[in-house]
Parts: structure tokens; C-alpha cells; sequence
């Protein structure tokens, strides 16, 4: 049974994340990214080197969880934690992709200190279902 659009670019847009931010491999990262990549972050320099820069530049320990992940048609949302960013706090993001021609092309994102439970007015943690230590 063939995928869908929707569940191959939900796939490509794991994938690539887990390249780049958990196993910092540039090369493998490079085929999931568009040469022409747009980057609407205003944390993250332009196009695909500003990004791969943004993450050679930060600790190691960078490492990126998915969430929830939704798609339609040639744009995918996946909700995720990055920590070990060198930042007191891990940062919650939505962070939404849009395909073309099989890579990642463009990207907007929105970002968030994750709560603590003494900071969180609904008791419940912003990411997973249990608090960040």
C-alpha cells in the first residue's frame, strides 16, 4: 500500500530533524534541505547555511523530541522540545515546514521557554505528559 503525501513529507520532516539536530550529520542533513531553502525564523540566520550553522554552533547535548505532527498537502507542523541548547530552559516549538521537489524549503517557527509546574496555570506541562526536570 503506497503512503500519502502527507505521511511521506510527516516522515522526511523526522527524518531530517533527527539528521541534523540529534545526530548532527551535515551530509545526510544537506539531502533533506533545499539549496534554496527559506528561513523565516528570527533566531536563525538565512537560508539552509544559517541553519546548519545555528547547530554546529550550539553544545552537543542539542537534542530535538517530536510531538504531535500534522500535514497537509505540501506543509507539515510538528509540535517538539529542543534542549540542551545551552539556554537555562529547553524551548517548546511549533515549527512548521513546507515541502517542495521532495525537500524541506521553507520554514516559520514559533518558540517558547517551556513552564515549570510551579509556572503552569493548567497544572499540565507543555510538552509529553510529564514536567521537564
Amino acid at each position: 500500500m503506497s503512503k500519502t503525501i502527507e505521511e511521506t513529507n510527516k516522515a522526511l520532516v523526522l527524518n531530517a530533524f533527527d539528521a541534523l539536530f540529534n545526530r548532527r550529520d551535515y551530509t545526510a542533513a544537506a539531502q533533506f534541505w533545499s539549496p534554496d531553502y527559506i528561513q523565516h525564523s528570527a533566531h536563525i540566520g538565512p537560508g539552509r547555511d544559517g541553519l546548519f550553522n545555528l547547530i554546529k554552533n550550539t553544545p552537543a547535548m542539542l537534542r530535538y523530541e517530536h510531538g504531535a505532527i500534522v500535514a497537509e498537502n505540501d506543509l507539515v507542523i510538528v509540535h517538539g522540545r529542543f534542549s540542551g541548547h545551552g539556554r537555562p530552559r529547553s524551548w517548546i516549538a511549533a515549527d512548521v515546514v513546507r515541502i517542495a521537489d521532495g525537500m524541506l524549503a521553507e520554514h516559520w517557527d514559533v518558540l517558547q521557554d517551556e513552564a515549570t509546574e510551579a509556572e503552569s496555570q493548567s497544572g499540565r506541562p507543555m510538552f509529553g505528559t510529564e514536567f521537564s526536570a
